[in-house]
């Protein structure tokens, strides 16, 4: 693997975001080290990217876990920046909500301390609109200076990405006077756009899996953030160089849709080819008892009904951020669904 300080290190390299930001660097002519825990997650990341970028030479692979201090001040060694993107993303709600914030705060923190002892220059990152959107009462168009309220009953991958954030900011904010390191901080809405493979898009692909595999009766009163993963990548990489993005937080979405409006745009596209989409929508109480069997609608069923519009001005402004339409995005992620016979 190339060597020298224009490496930029990834963490959860086998992940669904930091494939598409692995894959986007690679293009680029940048060298990357992925982070991850087993040496068979890098056997699959190298496997995976080989189909779509030349990666011999440029692509090297780290050993750390986010529980654990070993391994992480080897794998930020000779690195520029750090993407970091890895933190826990679960198929449902935890036994113990600390099953989630130790992971994604404590990892965070781990990463950030590896990064100011070796001088890296800039650390973008991934939190989630998660941290901006949920425990808000009023009905204002939320941006970058509103915060999750972790005291509210917002849920635990929520308040998780919450917690994380705002000790990452701490830690910099801390830090001595002159200092190298700098933040910035890419919120993501539900990412949705192409997989890379049969491994599929993890938890934020289990909409659009669930409804051409007709695993729901019908669509809830739901409203998603949408971004395309593939404009996600492209938000770390502009945060990683763009000198204005130092210290900002960047709200990450393109459109609002509607669960009904995603089936309706999926049985549009697809039925013609066999996929029978279920697109009648179900009243909140039947949502509500599906959320008792179904661990992802569990993860969302405090949303019911709630729409929070989101501006994104910063970072078309600030990163000159141009996304995905959300209609692309979504049928970008059921195409290739279709493509690695996940559906």
């Amino acid at each position: 693997m190339t060597q020298g300080f224009s490496t930029v290190l990834v963490t959860g390299a086998s992940g669904f975001i930091a494939e598409h930001c692995i894959l986007q660097l690679l293009q680029q002519g940048y060298a990357v080290r992925g982070v991850v825990r087993t040496p068979s997650s890098a056997d699959n990341v190298k496997q995976t990217l080989a189909k779509h970028v030349d990666s011999e030479g440029k692509l090297g692979f780290a050993h750390a876990d986010l529980l654990h201090d070993e391994g992480w001040d080897e794998a930020v060694a000779g690195c520029k920046y750090i993407l970091h993107v890895a933190s826990p993303y679960p198929p449902g709600p935890p036994k113990h909500e600390d099953d989630l914030i130790i992971p994604a705060r404590d990892g965070t923190l781990r990463v950030l301390r590896a990064a100011a002892s070796a001088g890296v220059k800039r650390v973008v990152l991934t939190s989630s609109l998660a941290a901006v959107v949920p425990g808000h009462d009023d009905k204002k168009t939320l941006d970058e200076d509103d915060w999750s309220d972790p005291e509210k009953d917002i849920g635990a991958y929520q308040k998780s990405k919450t917690l994380a954030e705002r000790a990452a900011w701490d830690f910099v904010a801390k830090l001595d006077p002159g200092h190298v390191l700098e933040l910035a901080v890419i919120n993501p809405g539900l990412v949705l756009g192409p997989v890379l493979s049969k491994k599929g898009a993890g938890t934020s692909g289990e909409l659009i899996r669930k409804l051409m595999r007709r695993e729901y009766p019908g669509s809830a009163d739901l409203y998603f953030h949408i971004v395309d993963v593939r404009d996600v990548a492209s938000a770390h990489l502009a945060a990683m160089t763009t000198p204005e993005a130092a210290g900002q937080r960047f709200c990450c979405m393109s459109e609002i849709l509607g669960a009904q409006q995603i089936a309706l745009l999926l049985d549009k596209h697809f039925a013609a080819r066999g996929y029978r989409i279920p697109t009648r929508m179900l009243p909140n109480i039947i949502v509500r008892l599906v959320a008792l069997f179904d661990q992802t609608t569990r993860l969302v069923v405090n949303d019911i009904g709630l729409r929070r519009d989101v501006s994104t001005e910063r970072i078309r402004r600030v990163l000159n951020w141009q996304p995905r339409s959300a209609e692309e995005a979504t049928l970008a992620q059921a195409e290739s669904m279709i493509e690695y016979g996940i559906v």
